[in-house]
């Protein structure tokens, strides 16, 4: 009989420490320590590129662009217009009249192309350049002569100019009309597909 009563605390201590064993490996006390593997759990994958990049725009990180070594590729570029040579040979403070639009890949080759703005310090754009990040620098691929545009790829990558069409009479403020231009590249280089126009107020 006395060996029954030292036996049950016994028995029950050895119980109780069974119990909180096994919830030390998953409801609710903390176990210190490396814990194994869940293999139930499912690491979500993470999206690709194709899944997540739209057609002409770049959801990956860009190489920056140096806007003083465009203006010295542009220099060097028999092809640009006289008007934007003039301005870029002036111009020593690149802000003054250059500055980076929007990256698009309109040549869908997944490497970014650079829009970059050509202004007077006025900051009235009258011309655009659309540069390729190549690993030997900055390359021009297109240009145009344009006042005032907006830029920006289509679903389809093409690319979208929007711009103000001023007359020899017109004011700053008051273009006598608006034009939208969509531009795709062929495989070569880039030409144009659509050209519509709206007369102003």
């Amino acid at each position: 009989m006395r060996m029954q009563r030292l036996l049950g605390p016994a028995v029950a201590a050895v119980a109780a420490l069974g119990l909180l064993a096994s919830c030390g490996n998953g409801s609710g006390l903390r176990v210190e320590g490396a814990e194994p593997a869940d293999t139930t759990s499912v690491t979500p994958a993470l999206p690709s590129a194709a899944a997540t990049t739209t057609p002409g725009y770049r959801t990956t990180p860009v190489p920056a662009i140096s806007l003083a070594q465009v203006r010295t590729k542009l220099l060097a570029d028999k092809g640009i217009e006289p008007n934007a040579r003039t301005v870029l040979a002036k111009c020593t403070v690149i802000s003054r009249c250059l500055r980076q639009g929007p990256t698009v890949d309109v040549m869908h080759n997944g490497v970014p192309q650079q829009v970059v703005y050509i202004h007077t310090l006025e900051k009235f754009v009258f011309g655009v350049f659309l540069i390729a990040l190549e690993p030997t620098g900055p390359r021009r691929i297109w240009s145009l002569k344009v006042d005032q545009p907006t830029i920006n790829a289509s679903p389809q990558g093409d690319l979208v100019v929007e711009s103000e069409n001023f007359q020899a009479d017109d004011k700053p403020c008051c273009p006598s009309g608006r034009k939208v231009e969509v531009y795709r590249w062929d495989g070569r280089q880039m030409t144009r597909v659509s050209t519509t126009g709206q007369k102003g107020d």
